[in-house]
């Protein structure tokens, strides 16, 4: 399943992401610092889909309430309620 995911709050304008049996196969970040949202990317990449999101949810960039990792952890949610 492929998900896009329009943020809210931050600087990225769009998250995709390639979920394959509950294990994150790939994520993209359009916009956002670049660095920070490759990183996050890279790490999430063969984790399962569970185990990432209570590591992404409360995270917050700068005085923002939320970030671009905690916006992917909103996406992957999504996701999966749509399963």
């Amino acid at each position: 399943m492929t998900i896009s995911y329009q943020p809210k709050g931050v600087c990225s304008r769009k998250i995709e992401a390639t979920i394959e049996d509950g294990i994150i196969k790939d994520v993209r970040f359009s916009g956002g610092c670049s660095g920070n949202t490759q990183g996050v990317a890279a790490l999430c990449k063969g984790r399962k889909v569970n185990e990432v999101i209570p590591l992404l949810q409360n995270i917050k960039c700068g005085f923002r309430g939320t970030s671009c990792p905690a916006q992917l952890a909103l996406a992957l949610k999504q996701a999966l309620s749509e399963e």
